[in-house]
């Protein structure tokens, strides 16, 4: 069977990229977070995990090619998508929100649409669309991918199981939003039961993970502080005495990352994990632990180079 590369690319570009958009996003000036994040959370599952960021931003200082343009733009598959598609995520996207929840995902993304070439694309690769509303198979049996415009310049994709997924998004879900939206150009929301998940995680990250595995939801963010570039958390806890252990625990987990240091007789390294992870700062506040990390620019560095 001949392979399929599908424009559910969107979100699996955002996957593989945000990583490294997050860590340059703060360099930033912190912007209101555009509306598609605020749209999504009003149909995504509240056990969702959600996650924003915002391309134009990073553009705008000419640090998106930096960051993910060697790496995926020059993938083949990805070449032929934009030759036969006319989308180009470094040009025509400006931002996205993505819920991550069960066994598929939402986005909805700002940008500059090709809608008649894009319903071309998927006829060429035996989808269908009517009425705007577009559905064609993944790149797995049981992976199905649908999208239509919101509105001219922003586009709903559902990837799943669910062949109409993406209609998820018409629904308005009544009440507040599950949580405060940051003020930050990159940020991501973790629900508790999504931080039980920590396998595909650096083993020192993984320990930070495990500490706060008991928390009702997790925000991290990345933005400015004062002059330097910094990655924040936000723990919400049960009780103000579950947020003091906690801060206990993170201020145990970073020490004892220093000493492993100091016995293996190395000294952090700016350019890896180790060089922020080091320099975590944290304290509790009612029930919420705040945390911060300054973010070295020999991380960036060596992020957009590739060695990382």
């Amino acid at each position: 069977m001949k392979k399929r590369f599908s424009p559910w690319w969107l979100v699996a570009l955002l996957v593989a990229v945000c990583v490294g958009v997050v860590a340059v996003a703060t360099y930033l000036r912190s912007r209101a977070v555009e509306s598609s994040a605020q749209r999504l959370l009003q149909s995504a599952r509240p056990d969702a995990v959600v996650l924003y960021i915002d391309l134009a931003a990073l553009r705008r200082v000419g640090v998106l090619d930096a960051v993910a343009g060697n790496r995926v733009t020059e993938e083949p598959e990805y070449k032929l998508f934009v030759q036969q598609s006319g989308f180009d995520y470094r040009q025509d996207l400006d931002n996205v929100a993505v819920a991550f929840q069960g066994d598929g995902m939402l986005a909805l993304a700002r940008g500059r649409f090709q809608w008649r070439t894009l319903r071309d694309y998927v006829a060429a690769q035996q989808g269908v669309c009517r009425n705007s509303f577009c559905r064609m198979a993944g790149s797995q049996p049981n992976r199905q991918i649908s999208f239509f415009p919101m509105r001219s310049d922003m586009m709903a994709l559902g990837v799943g199981t669910d062949e109409w997924a993406a209609g998820t998004l018409q629904t308005k879900r009544r009440g507040p939003l599950p949580f405060v939206v940051p003020d930050r150009p990159a940020w991501m929301h973790i629900p508790s039961a999504a931080l039980r998940k920590d396998r595909d995680l650096p083993a020192g990250a993984r320990l930070f993970v495990r500490a706060m595995q008991d928390s009702e939801d997790v925000m991290l963010s990345l933005g400015r502080d004062k002059l330097s570039l910094s990655a924040f958390l936000d723990a919400t806890c049960k009780t103000p005495e579950a947020a003091s252990v906690l801060v206990t625990e993170l201020q145990g987990i970073t020490a004892l990352l220093r000493d492993l240091l100091t016995k293996e007789g190395k000294t952090a390294n700016p350019r890896d994990l180790s060089g922020v992870l080091v320099g975590g700062v944290f304290q509790a506040e009612g029930r919420v632990v705040h945390g911060r990390w300054t973010v070295p620019t020999e991380f960036l560095e060596a992020l957009a180079g590739g060695s990382l």
